[in-house]
C-alpha cells in the first residue's frame, strides 16, 4: 500500500531561579490585580477567535540567543535564531498541534517501497525577491546540509541517497534504506526554503510572511510583514521584535512591566504565582523535552561505563522533578523517548536513586571515591544550577563528590558544550522516535554531545526506521532505548514541559506537540487583541 499525503491546503493549526529573584517576582506578580483567573494550560478550552482588525506590533521576550548567533539554517542550535528562521523562511513539512506531519511548501507526498519518495512541490510561492518558488530551490535548501557541511541536520538526512527533479514542480528522494517516516523527518526546523544558489546569510531570502528590518545577534531581532502572504489566516501582526532576555528573573519582570508581550521557559514556580493574575496567560505544552547532563565517553574517568552508571544510580531524580520542576514534568530514565510515546519501552527498569547501589558501581570500577565537575548555566534550561546543587547533595551520600561550576549564560552553546567533560544540556522533542535518536545517539551525528558511539546501535535505529510493522518496530526501538539508557553517557533526570506566559491581548496562542511557542511558529499564529 502507498504511503502518501492526499493534496490539501496548509493547515492553519498547528528557570529555575534563586531564592532573591523568586521573592522579587513574587512581589511583582503580587504588586499588579491579584485576582485569580487568566489561565491557559494545555488540555484546557480556549476560544477559537478569529482576528477581527490584524495589526500591531508582537514582542517576544527569549531566552536562547547569543552574540554568536546567525541567520544561516545550517548553524540553528537555539530558539532565538530558530524562531527568526520560521518568520522569514518556511519549511518543507509542518508539525500540527496533534503531532502530525502537514504540508508546507511540499504540498503532497507518495510513496509505495519507503526507500523511494515523489514530492509535489507547492505552486504560486514566491521569494521575498520576487522568484516563484520550483523544485531547484528546494532541491538545493536540502543539499545545503547534505555533503561538506557541519550543519547537525547532516545526520537527519545521512539515509538520503540522492534527490532528483523530475519536473518544475516535483521531486523524487531516494533512500539507502526504508524510511516509514520520512515526510515528518523533512519537518526538522533547520530544513527551511531559500533561493537556488542563495547565500547571503546576513539578508536572508525566504517566502516567510515577514521580512528582516534589523538583527543584532544576542540583543534583539526586528522583522516586519511582506504584505500579501500565501499562507491563509496567517501572519496577522504588522512587524514582531524579539528581545533576547537569557536571564529567568529578568524575562519575568520584562513581561510584568509590559516590555513584552509573551515570555518562553519559565519554571513551575514562576507559573504557578503567574496563574494567580488576571492579566496573564500560561502555556503549557508537553513535547519530550528532555534535560541531560553529558558525559564524555572519550574523556576520563566517563570512559568508563561503570562510573557512567555510578552517576545515574547516585541521583535523585524524583526530587528534582519535584522541587525544580514544581510537577511540571516527569522523571526521566536516560534515554530520550519520553513515557506516552507509542514506542515507549515500558519494560526497561527506571533507574533510581540508590547510593548503595551507585557504591557498587563504584567500587567495580575500582575507586573507592569519585570527585567531578558539572559545568552547568541556565543557558542549558531553567533549573539546571538548581539541578546541579541537588545532584551534588545526593551522589555526596553515595561517595562521589560533585563540584557544580556556574558558567556564565553568553557563549554557554559555544564555549562549554561539547567542549566540558561534564556539562547540562537539553534536547528538544522530535516529531519522530528516529530523529531522537538521530539527533543525539548516531555515530555521524555533529551533535552527539556525549561521544557515545556504538556501531550497533546504528544498525538497530537503521532497522527500526526501515521497519513497517509497527509490533517489530516496537521491539527495535526498545533495544535502542535499553542500550542508551544501561551504555550510554547521558544522564537523563526528567522530561520538561515547556510553559510560557504572555499578556491576554495576545490571540490565538495554542500548546504545542513539539518546542514551544508553537513550534516557534508563534509570529505567523498569533494576533493582538486592541
Amino acid at each position: 500500500m502507498a504511503l502518501q499525503h492526499p493534496k490539501s491546503g496548509y493547515v492553519t493549526s498547528v528557570g529555575g531561579v534563586d531564592r532573591r529573584g523568586f521573592l522579587q517576582a513574587a512581589a511583582l506578580i503580587g504588586g499588579v490585580a491579584g485576582a485569580a483567573g487568566g489561565l491557559t494550560l494545555a488540555g484546557c478550552s480556549v476560544p477559537d477567535d478569529t482576528p477581527a482588525s490584524p495589526g500591531g506590533a508582537l514582542r517576544l521576550g527569549m531566552v536562547g540567543g547569543s552574540t554568536s548567533d546567525v541567520l544561516d539554517p545550517r548553524t540553528f542550535i537555539d530558539w532565538v535564531p530558530i524562531n527568526i528562521g520560521y518568520q522569514l523562511m518556511n519549511g518543507l513539512v509542518e508539525i500540527d498541534a496533534a503531532g502530525d506531519a502537514r504540508p508546507e511548501l511540499l504540498e503532497e507526498w507518495e510513496s509505495h517501497t519507503v526507500t523511494e519518495w515523489v514530492f509535489k512541490v507547492r505552486r504560486d510561492v514566491v521569494f521575498h525577491n520576487g522568484k516563484t518558488l520550483d523544485a531547484d530551490d528546494v532541491i538545493y535548501s536540502i543539499n545545503l546540509h547534505r555533503g561538506d557541511t557541519r550543519s547537525p541536520a547532516k545526520v537527519v538526512l545521512e539515509n538520503v541517497l540522492d534527490i532528483r527533479k523530475l519536473d518544475a514542480n516535483r521531486i523524487k528522494i531516494t533512500l539507502a534504506a526504508g524510511d516509514a517516516d520520512l515526510p515528518a523527518t523533512l519537518s526538522d526546523f533547520r530544513l527551511l526554503v531559500v533561493p537556488d544558489g542563495f547565500t547571503d546569510w546576513a539578508n536572508p531570502i525566504g517566502t516567510g510572511g515577514y521580512r528582516l528590518e534589523s538583527f543584532e545577534p544576542g540583543v534583539r531581532c526586528i522583522t516586519r510583514k511582506t504584505g500579501q502572504y500565501w499562507k491563509p489566516d496567517a501572519a496577522h501582526v504588522e512587524a514582531i521584535e524579539i528581545i533576547v532576555i537569557n536571564d529567568p528573573v529578568a524575562r519575568v519582570n520584562a513581561l510584568i512591566s509590559g516590555q513584552v508581550d509573551v515570555i518562553n521557559r519559565i519554571d513551575g514556580r514562576t507559573a504557578n504565582l503567574m496563574k494567580r493574575n488576571a492579566r496573564f496567560q500560561v502555556l503549557r505544552s508537553q513535547t519530550g523535552q528532555y534535560a541531560v547532563l553529558a558525559m564524555n565517553c572519550e574523556s576520563d574517568p566517563y570512559r568508563n561505563n561503570d562510573i557512567r552508571l555510578a552517576l545515574k544510580y547516585a541521583i535523585d531524580r524524583a526530587s528534582i522533578v519535584k522541587t525544580v520542576l514544581n510537577g511540571y514534568g516527569t522523571v526521566g530514565n536516560d534515554q530520550p523517548i519520553p513515557p506516552g510515546n507509542r514506542y515507549y519501552d515500558t519494560g526497561l527498569g527506571q533507574h533510581i536513586y540508590d547510593p548503595d547501589r551507585a557504591k557498587f558501581y563504584l567500587k567495580r570500577a575500582g575507586v573507592n571515591r569519585l570527585s567531578v565537575t558539572l559545568q552547568a548555566s541556565e543557558a542549558a534550561f531553567s533549573g539546571a544550577l538548581d539541578v546541579g546543587v541537588l545532584f551534588q547533595a545526593a551522589a555526596a551520600r553515595a561517595g562521589i563528590e560533585l563540584q557544580v561550576k556556574r558558567e556564565p549564560v553568553d557563549g554557554y552553546w559555544t564555549n562549554v558544550y561539547m567542549k566540558a567533560p561534564f556539562c547540562a544540556s537539553y534536547s528538544d522533542g522530535r516529531t519522530t522516535v528516529d530523529g531522537a535518536l538521530s539527533k543525539a545517539y548516531r555515530t555521524t551525528s555533529s551533535t552527539n554531545d556525549t561521544n557515545w558511539r556504538r556501531p550497533a546501535f546504528d544498525e538497530l535505529a537503521n532497522q527500526a526506521r526501515a521497519e513497517t510493522d509497527p509490533a517489530k518496530r516496537r521491539t527495535l526501538y526498545g533495544a535502542c532505548q535499553r542500550m542508551i539508557a544501561e551504555e550510554g553517557g547521558a544522564l537523563i533526570p526528567m522530561f520538561m514541559d515547556h510553559i510560557e506566559a504572555g499578556s491576554q491581548r495576545v490571540q490565538g496562542w495554542r500548546p504545542s506537540a513539539i518546542f514551544d511557542l508553537m513550534g516557534q511558529r508563534i509570529g505567523e499564529k498569533v494576533w493582538l487583541k486592541s
